[in-house]
């Protein structure tokens, strides 16, 4: 979901959210062919360069040339505004995993967490629900277009999707607020069955749902400085949001010491601990959101309340928004499953002495296992999709082929790699970056991440897969797509933890996930494959993908075996974690490498070759 955080990177800032990056992002706008307005990681159109082999081609026969990185006209703009919002996701992706780490040393990653995390994901869940998605599919083009044919550049435009969003919002906030009880009880029935949990976790909630607030404000405020092809603010002030988070919980450290040492549960935090952790994520949101201002009055947009909402184009966009928010309802719908099942099975395994096994281990694990997808393939996909949204406006069905083939193909490179070292080294991984909550607990993590491991493969495929929907406008689809995910996901979790044991069913959760968005990408597969005739370069990507899977299982065999010989000689404490996951890394790069250029795999040899190209060798 997006990153919204989404797709502003609302996950990425705001907290420890689940998220799915594959909610619909309008991916074009036909009258916006200089703006590039982006909705989070997409930039949603430039000018599209002719379907010429581009510098950056991969070495080989003609069969295997790869389309052009960027288009040939505004290239080296897309390139500034892509490398600043690579950036920006980058680093806040970063600070964002930081976060967790002192979060899960503060308050650790049991029934406490569990409480914070519900609590956190609430304002997130309703948020996209009440129209979140609708302003990244929708109201981003239109805004566009008001400001290449209003006359006064779609600054009143701007004023009333900013009045409007602001009204519902605050209206929305403060019916949950008071409703906060209720919404615990429906995110978790076992949380409302213990007194003290069900305290804290409203108490935590009613700090936190006004934060969907201020992510409206920031999706708004960051999407008209899109239009006017300033991308920077949107990318970069979730990081002050994780700063303000860190400090906080950093706080809470030097004022009740680390969870190591404090044991600290619902049972023993104080209000004032309670009060400290919930104004300073209420104040992340607030200090995110409000720094968007003076970037917009640079930018020569004066703010102010608009009422005059009809015949402005405001109740058409509504309407074409029912995809989407169909769509995210499916999405949010499994959530709930998961997070009430693992919430309970964490409570249960924490009984029996297993902490993290509960929703803050499948959360912190998700975050950890996104993030390849989150830089990598998003950030291919970002010089691609112009090109892919103009081919589709052209006709072009090749195009959009070709392209949609490069993505999948270009972006495998790094994610079959990642996928199989989540695999091998998760918990090594966790174990060594999560040390701060206790061996047991990272340890905890580390099993549900190897589980999530190579369900990376599909999922990063249905992000790009999906693109090719939207280069259409077809939101339809792409929700009936997430409606098979959710309904899979849901399933095979309550079956993991009806079967397994309570320890065990959050890692079956993960990898309940894993098959889902196969699931999910193969049906899109064959439906996007019928939309462009029959023909989307199957033989070759499939090609591609065997050849990294080759390369990449038998270097995690080495990795893993070589990281759980250490960890057993060493211990799981923090050096021999430290140990293993630096030695099975070097082995599972090493061997991987070695086995793709003996496969003679192109699309490694071509990444290789741009990497050298970027240091100058």
């Amino acid at each position: 979901m997006a990153e919204p955080r989404g797709h502003h990177n609302l996950w990425g800032g705001q907290g420890s959210h689940l998220t799915d990056d594959t909610i619909p992002l309008r991916a074009a706008s036909e009258d916006a062919s200089e703006a590039s307005p982006h909705s989070g990681h997409d930039v949603t159109e430039q000018s599209r360069c002719s379907h010429s082999v581009g510098s950056e081609a991969a070495p080989g026969n003609q069969g295997d040339q790869l389309p052009p990185t960027v288009p040939a006209r505004g290239g080296s703009s897309l390139a500034k505004s892509s490398a600043v919002m690579a950036t920006g996701t980058i680093v806040s992706r970063l600070t964002g995993f930081l976060r967790t780490l002192v979060m899960a040393t503060a308050i650790g990653v049991g029934t406490l967490n569990d409480s914070y995390q519900v609590a956190n994901v609430l304002p997130t869940m309703i948020y996209i629900l009440v129209g979140g998605g609708a302003l990244n599919a929708v109201f981003v083009p239109q805004l566009v277009r008001a400001m290449k044919n209003d006359d006064d550049g779609g600054t009143a435009y701007a004023n009333r999707l900013l009045t409007l969003v602001t009204l519902a919002l605050a209206g929305t906030t403060a019916a949950c607020v008071l409703a906060a009880p209720l919404l615990v009880r429906t995110m978790s029935p076992d949380i409302a069955s213990d007194p003290q949990r069900m305290a804290i976790t409203v108490a935590f909630a009613r700090y936190c749902l006004p934060t969907m607030f201020f992510m409206g404000v920031h999706v708004v405020l960051g999407q008209i400085l899109n239009a006017r092809g300033r991308f920077g603010a949107m990318m970069w002030t979730p990081v002050l949001n994780n700063i303000v988070i860190i400090a906080t919980f950093g706080a809470f450290i030097w004022a009740f010491g680390g969870f190591t040492n404090s044991g600290i549960s619902p049972a023993t935090l104080t209000p004032a601990g309670t009060r400290l952790l919930g104004i300073g994520t209420l104040l992340g949101l607030a200090v995110q959101a409000l720094a968007m201002l003076p970037y917009v009055r640079d930018a020569g947009v004066a703010l102010r309340p608009r009422f005059d909402f009809r015949g402005h184009g405001l109740g058409k966009a509504m309407g074409l928004a029912k995809w989407t928010l169909l769509f995210v309802l499916a999405n949010q719908i499994g959530m709930v499953v998961v997070t009430q099942l693992a919430t309970k099975a964490g409570a249960a395994a924490e009984r029996s002495g297993h902490t993290g096994s509960g929703f803050t281990a499948y959360n912190f694990a998700y975050q950890m296992w996104q993030m390849p997808q989150a830089i990598i393939t998003v950030s291919v996909m970002t010089a691609v999709l112009p090109r892919i949204s103009r081919a589709a406006q052209d006709g072009d069905i090749a195009a959009v082929r070709d392209d949609l083939s490069y993505g999948l193909r270009t972006s495998a490179v790094a994610i079959v790699p990642c996928a199989f070292a989540f695999l091998a080294l998760g918990v090594p991984m966790a174990a060594l970056l999560y040390a701060g909550s206790g061996t047991e607990g990272a340890q905890g993590i580390g099993y549900v991440l190897m589980a999530f491991g190579l369900g990376l493969i599909p999922y990063s495929a249905q992000y790009v897969i999906l693109r090719g929907f939207y280069a259409y406008e077809d939101t339809r689809t792409p929700f009936y797509n997430t409606l098979v995910v959710a309904l899979v996901n849901a399933s095979a979790s309550g079956l993991c933890f009806v079967l397994l044991p309570p320890r065990w069913a959050v890692a079956g959760m993960a990898a309940s996930y894993g098959l889902a968005v196969t699931i999910g990408s193969a049906v899109a597969w064959r439906r996007l494959r019928t939309q462009l005739g029959g023909d989307l370069d199957g033989p070759r990507i499939l090609r591609t993908y065997a050849r990294l899977t080759s390369a990449a299982a038998p270097a995690a065999l080495a990795a893993g075996g070589v990281a759980w010989a250490l960890l057993e000689g060493l211990g799981t404490n923090a050096l021999g974690s430290l140990a293993a996951l630096l030695v099975g890394a070097a082995v599972l790069l090493s061997v991987f490498v070695g086995l793709a250029r003996l496969l003679r795999i192109h699309e490694f040899g071509a990444m290789l070759a741009m990497v050298r190209g970027r240091l100058g060798r």
